[in-house]
């Protein structure tokens, strides 16, 4: 590659390859991580992309449902650099967006190193460099790789959350997380218990039902329940609209307002709503309000069940904390994800022990000494966008002024050496 180049010193001559990238490291060959590399290569800086798995965004192409599309209009969800194929639907399909990444990385020649998986990156304050360590999930080689600029582009889902309920563990049925569910298909006929009730929660009940399973979804806090769609306009772009013109509170009442026109009241049916408003929950807590598509109407109808938080499990049951008890075939886990940064990332100013940023948005992209951090924002793709635009912005101010410099140097010294002559 035209950015490596290779350093071997006697301790690791044997044990570890050592490469000097000429430029930035980017961990995560997410969306994100694309972005960022992107933006990288329209700056002219060289960089490398370390990613674990052996394709690029994984977690789309390995760990979501079938069923799965975008759940905000596509304009909103586009790299940058590059707008979705104008024959794309409003809300393309998971194969789709798969499709449009896949070309993304081929436009701006992003060709990563798959089967990386880092195990450390720790910054050397003696050398002003940082230390990547690799190990290949194919070869078990170990790589160090070096650089001045780390960027962390795994993402705010690199793992998914395992509930820790009692009785779990004992139970004789199917088990499965929401990362592992493909389709309804294989839940025929079963009644399954989906935990959690978030967009996928929400989406998975709707598949098992339209499946000819018997979904039961667990809602044990409050959530925000909003239509896609308002007058014709996506929920989201319409707030964005609002927002321009109005005070986020109001913004807040007015999306209720319309939603309760839509949706009539959804607290009989066993969701209650927070009290904070769904935008002012998003950006205190990073709570993102539930899109409905059709979900709703398989609760009013009864082919749904909401129930509330579960107590414990047993052999071939599930005690509720009301005291009911549900015979179930199998059990969904629409839990969540979380970061992984904690688990290799060797640092404690930037990054808490959550894995996010200490510095809340718009201000945590960067760190000191060279670190920087995108799709942590809690803003889905337009926040990674925005995150991938700045950093490589940043690193391109210094490349190219560090050019201009060796370009001036490299003449200078031309000019002396001519003058001798």
């Amino acid at each position: 590659m035209e950015n490596l180049f290779r350093l071997v010193d006697h301790e690791d001559f044997f044990s570890r390859r050592c490469i000097w990238v000429n430029g930035p490291v980017i961990v995560g060959a997410g969306p994100s991580g694309l972005a960022t590399a992107a933006c990288l290569r329209d700056e002219g800086v060289p960089f490398v992309v370390l990613e674990r798995a052996d394709c690029i965004a994984s977690l789309w192409q390995r760990r979501t449902y079938d069923r799965l599309k975008l759940h905000l209009p596509k304009q909103f969800c586009q790299l940058p650099k590059l707008p979705f194929p104008e024959d794309f639907p409003e809300y393309p399909s998971k194969k789709q967006f798969i499709d449009y990444l896949e070309s993304y990385a081929m436009k701006f020649e992003i060709n990563p190193q798959f089967n990386e998986c880092v195990q450390s990156a720790r910054y050397d304050e003696t050398s002003g460099l940082w230390r990547v360590k690799t190990v290949s999930s194919t070869s078990r080689n170990e790589v160090e790789y070096i650089c001045r600029w780390l960027v962390v582009a795994t993402g705010e889902n690199a793992e998914c959350v395992m509930p820790d309920i009692e009785g779990l563990s004992e139970f004789k049925g199917d088990v499965v997380h929401a990362c592992d569910y493909k389709s309804g298909e294989s839940f025929k006929g079963k009644k399954v218990l989906v935990v959690g009730c978030g967009n996928s929660g929400m989406e998975l009940s709707l598949d098992l039902c339209n499946h000819h399973a018997s979904p039961s979804m667990v809602v044990r806090s409050s959530v925000h329940v909003l239509p896609r769609e308002i007058f014709g306009l996506s929920t989201f772009e319409l707030a964005v609209l609002m927002l321009k013109w109005l005070p986020l509170w109001l913004v807040d009442k007015l999306l209720l307002i319309f939603t309760w026109f839509i949706l009539g009241n959804i607290e009989k049916y066993g969701i209650k709503r927070p009290s904070k408003g769904p935008l002012e929950l998003k950006n205190t807590m990073g709570k993102t309000p539930v899109l409905d598509i059709g979900t709703l109407e398989k609760i009013r109808s009864g082919y749904i069940n909401v129930v509330p938080g579960i107590k414990c499990f047993n052999n071939r049951d599930v005690e509720l904390v009301n005291g009911e008890k549900l015979d179930i075939d199998a059990v969904v886990l629409a839990t969540g994800y979380r970061s992984n940064v904690p688990s290799w990332l060797q640092e404690g100013e930037f990054f808490s022990k959550n894995g996010y940023p200490k510095m809340p948005f718009p201000h945590g992209w960067k760190g000191n000494t060279g670190l920087y951090a995108v799709g942590f924002t809690k803003r889905g793709l337009s926040g990674a966008s925005s995150d991938a635009v700045q950093i490589a912005q940043d690193i391109g101010k210094v490349w190219k002024h560090e050019t201009k410099q060796k370009k001036q140097r490299t003449t200078a010294c031309h000019r002396r050496c001519i003058s001798q002559f």
